[in-house]
Parts: C-alpha cells; structure tokens; sequence
C-alpha cells in the first residue's frame, strides 16, 4: 500500500466520451486540469461507449461492467490506498444500486468518499421510488463523508439527510476564451445545442420557428445534436417535412472548432429544458462564454447561471408560445442580445470558469479527506 506521498491521492470514478454527455465530459474536463496539481489522481474508468439508449438499463454487459469495475475498485484501493474515492452519485434504481457498490467497498476499506449530483433529479426519484429503496438509500448516503451539488438551490437534495457542513456547492465549469465581438447585423440567429431528447424542449425550439414565421418575424434556427429517442427523431423530422419553408439547419452532434463556429455566429441561445436528469447543462456554460443571451427554464441549476432580465429571460416548460414571445424580444430590439450577452459573459467569468470549478473541487476534496 502506497502510504508515503507528497499529494493527497484521489481515486476518481468517472466515464469519458464517448457518447458525449454531460458526465462523461465532465470527467474529461477535470481529469486534465490543473487538480492534479494538489491531488494525485487515479482514474478508474467507468466508460460505456456504446449509445446512450444503453444507459441506467439493466441488461447483461452493464452487469458485467459493474462487477469489472468493483473488481478493479478493490485493486486499485490496495494498490494506492486512497485518501479519497470520488464517486459520481446516481439519481436512478439502476445508478444508484451501481454506487452502493463502489461506496461499500470503499468504506470497507475504511476510506473517505465524495459523491458528487450531476443532475437535481435525487430527491424527485427518491420520493417515487420503492420503500425499500429509500431504505437502501438512507443506510448507504449517511454513512459517505461529502456530497456535492451543481447550485445551491439543489442542496435541499441531500441536506434532509446529510449535515449542511458535508454538502459543497461546486458549479460546472470550463475555461473559454472571449470571443470579443458578435455576429454583425442581419436575422436574429438563433441556436440550439444539446441532444435531441423530448424534454430538452427541441419541439418547443421547432415550433418557436413556425410560431415567429407566422408573424413575420425574421430568424434562423441553427439545432445540433445526437439522436436519443428514435420516436422524437421521427416527431422532428417529420415537423421538418411538414414545413419545408422555415429556415432551420439540423446537423449531428458537434464538437471543437465546429461548436465553436456555432457559438461564435449565433445571437441567442435556447435549451427550453424540462429534461427530468437535468443538472447544469455544459452548453448553458459555453453559451454564456461565447457571450449569448440564455432563453431556458426555472429547472434543476439553471437558475444559478440565468437572472431574469439581466443575461436572459426564462420561458415556461412545454410552452413553445413562450419562447416565441421572448424571442421576439430580440428581434423587435436590436441591441438586446448584445446588452445580454455581455453581461452573460460577465456571469461567466464570476462563477463559472475551469478556475472556478477547481477551486470548488479541491476546496471539497481537502475538507472531505480532513473531516
């Protein structure tokens, strides 16, 4: 057992893309940070790149992923003997279960856990679920030494169950550079970016087009991403056919230069969300970098990155009438987007830069292990 370091070591469990979610870039984006300037860190790689219609099922290779990986847990534990095992809590019957695992074998070997909420589903599922899954999930969530969210808003997710001294606030966040200037005059552009799921609201953003076409209000829709639901791809397209004239661009999912082509030529960005697993969308974060106005909903963290008025406007759930309206906000006014979405990057650079996320992490790291 390696017990003579300079570094505190973290075992960290955490999947990578793809399929490009926001827990797999995640990882991504912490496992090449300068964390591993205080930490040492371990990476046990939780990674399924099959699509994500595979993801929190209970079929026979997630079986036997699960058993792989608390094999591998116990190893690298002995191998190391961590300071820390960081763990990326679940908020299904599926993910959690799966946890139960990586935290009892951790706390066997009398090692501190961190769990950390990419999502402000828990307590939701956790009121629906089974009696006895209740039962597993008080037993196995006291007895873990930290637990992080994405806002304070969604601390009220574990603070019924854990102390408020052992629950730590960390935004997502990445470090974009300013891209300066915005597009020049010309239709409102509008963009979404995220994947084609149902609640993401992505027949509230079709609709918006139609509803402004009506009107005669000019705009373009620019939509990019994965295909998550095969009915919704069959709903989208066939919106899609049913009004050839509206001046929308679908494309797959994006990444790099791409996204940030996307990002740099929009005026306002959209994600009307009522997505259940919904935590603090990465696409919020790059948007408000890019410095674009957010048009999303009071839902899960979004609120701790929109204020009303100030970087955008919230539009109500299921309503594409809303997002409409408040669209029409931008094209009626001119220089509302760029009033906007300068102070979005304001916001940005406040609370949820690359920066800002490792000092919320190590922050929770040093005081979890010190507890």
């Amino acid at each position: 057992m390696a017990r003579h370091r300079d570094k505190p070591v973290v075992l960290f469990l955490g999947k990578l893309p793809p399929p490009w979610i926001g827990p797999a870039l995640a990882a991504q984006v912490i496992l090449g940070s300068r964390l591993k300037d205080y930490f040492r860190l371990v990476h046990l790689d939780l990674s399924d790149h099959r699509d994500t219609h595979t993801l929190g099922r209970w079929d026979l290779v997630n079986l036997w992923l699960a058993v792989k990986q608390y094999a591998q847990l116990k190893w690298l534990i002995l191998r190391y003997w961590p300071d820390l095992v960081y763990i990326p809590a679940g908020q299904t019957n599926v993910g959690y279960l799966r946890d139960v695992g990586f935290i009892l074998i951790s706390k066997l070997f009398g090692r501190k856990v961190l769990c950390h909420l990419r999502g402000g589903n828990f307590l939701n599922w956790y009121q629906g679920t089974s009696s006895l899954m209740r039962c597993i999930v008080r037993f196995i969530h006291r007895r873990i030494d930290g637990q992080i969210v994405l806002a304070d808003n969604l601390r009220p997710l574990f603070s019924w169950i854990l102390p408020e001294e052992k629950i730590f606030t960390v935004p997502n966040g990445l470090d974009i550079p300013d891209p300066g200037h915005r597009p020049g005059p010309g239709p409102l552009r509008v963009l979404y970016l995220s994947n084609y799921i149902r609640s993401k609201g992505v027949m509230e953003v079709l609709e918006a087009a139609r509803i402004l076409e009506s009107k005669g209000s000019v705009a373009t829709f620019r939509l990019a991403g994965g295909w998550n639901e095969r009915d919704t791809e069959k709903e989208v397209r066939a919106f899609l056919q049913a009004h050839p004239g509206l001046h929308i661009e679908l494309s797959g999912p994006v990444s790099g230069a791409e996204k940030d082509l996307l990002l740099r030529e929009a005026d306002v960005f959209v994600l009307p969300t009522w997505y259940a697993n919904e935590g603090l969308p990465w696409a919020l974060i790059e948007a408000m970098a890019h410095r674009l106005p957010l048009l999303s909903t009071r839902h899960a963290a979004v609120p701790s990155c929109l204020e009303e008025g100030v970087n955008g406007f919230f539009v109500e759930k299921h309503d594409a009438d809303s997002l409409a309206e408040a669209l029409e906000r931008f094209v009626r006014e001119p220089g509302l987007a760029k009033r906007l979405g300068d102070a979005s990057r304001e916001r940005y650079e406040r609370s949820f830069t690359g920066e800002a996320m490792i000092r919320g992490l190590k922050e929770a790291f040093i005081k979890t292990i010190k507890a």
